[in-house]
């Protein structure tokens, strides 16, 4: 995300060049180009940002900054606490800033440049480490590895899906991976069509906040889950 403020020529050249690059990716994008688009002259950019790497660098700093942040954090909790507390805060990174990782994805070829690459290297190595925990096995490491991807990818591959709704089921996709699917339900009698199933842990939790922030229907809470709305009820009940 690129902060702007009014009169901010900095901010203005941030944000029409993460405009430019999205749409017709970095190498295909000149600053003559982006000085031409806010009608200014190249000098003009070339007195905030002496070169092309230095505008990118610019516009990827603020995830980075935001990602090591989180790994602070994250790692300062109790293992388990800090698993979820790296996931969750991984995924709002991830949707905070939509639009720079976009701009990665369209050319990959970005992610290799010099210390832009060794940061978020360091980040995927840190954040395996909190995910698999203190103890984690090799299993543990490989889930560990899944579950942040389960955590980024999904973001610039299902840009019309809203947020709320795909980070509620990215978290529960990552629910799913490391605690395990929900237990069964046991039948005590013939199975009646429409019976509510059970929630993971992770869908409760997702349930929870989706409703107490207030701008959620259960029927709309229940469509993001997957599960019927008195199950949902069910587990807002027991709050």
């Amino acid at each position: 995300m690129v902060d702007e403020e009014p009169g901010d020529t900095r901010g203005r050249i941030l944000r029409t060049a993460l405009d430019l690059f999205s749409a017709h990716g970095y190498q295909r994008t000149s600053l003559r180009e982006i000085a031409e688009r806010l009608r200014l002259t190249k000098a003009a950019i070339l007195y905030h940002f002496p070169t092309k790497e230095d505008l990118l660098a610019a516009l990827v700093e603020p995830l980075l900054t935001d990602l090591e942040t989180l790994l602070a954090t994250a790692g300062a909790l109790p293992p388990e606490r800090g698993r979820w507390a790296l996931l969750e805060g991984f995924v709002d990174t991830m949707l905070a800033h939509r639009r720079p990782l976009g701009m990665l994805f369209h050319d990959m070829a970005l992610v290799a440049r010099g210390p832009t690459y060794q940061r978020l290297v360091q980040f995927a190595l840190r954040a395996n480490e909190i995910v698999a925990g203190p103890n984690g096995d090799r299993r543990d490491r490989i889930w560990a590895s899944q579950a942040i991807a389960m955590c980024s990818d999904p973001v610039v591959f299902f840009l019309d899906v809203p947020p709320d709704v795909l980070r509620a089921d990215m978290l529960d996709g990552a629910h799913r991976l490391l605690d395990g699917p929900p237990a069964p339900e046991v039948p005590t009698g013939p199975r009646r069509p429409g019976r509510p199933r059970a929630m993971s842990s992770g869908q409760i939790a997702t349930a929870r906040r989706m409703h107490a922030a207030g701008r959620h229907s259960v029927e709309e809470i229940a469509a993001a889950l997957g599960v019927s709305r008195a199950t949902v009820y069910r587990h807002l009940g027991d709050e």
